[in-house]
């Protein structure tokens, strides 16, 4: 069961990795606050009323979607390496037989 053969990876790639899935979350939510502000624009020029969707509160949903992502992301990282899951706990007892751990 444990002899599959991992990846070798060095610190400085998992760190470009992370950063790469960081860039791709910050993308998305400029994506999405660009959307709302032409969103925004476009209703104002075509005539419709929306008072309510103001710049202020699109730069409050995008720090909201900011601080959303961040904290899913951490939440992700911290079970992802929590040994919760069946398969983790054979991993985690194996490495104790072997004073791994």
């Amino acid at each position: 069961m444990m002899n599959q053969e991992r990846e070798q990876k060095t610190v400085n790639e998992v760190k470009i990795d992370e950063e790469v899935r960081k860039d791709k979350l910050k993308g998305l939510v400029h994506q999405l606050s660009g959307m709302l502000l032409a969103f925004s624009a476009f209703a104002g020029v075509a005539g419709f009323q929306m008072e309510w969707l103001s710049e202020d509160l699109i730069n409050s949903f995008t720090v909201f979607l900011y601080a959303g992502a961040g904290f899913g992301y951490t939440a992700w990282t911290i079970y992802k390496n929590w040994y919760s899951g069946k398969k983790a706990q054979e991993q985690n007892k194996k490495l104790k037989e072997e004073n791994l751990k």
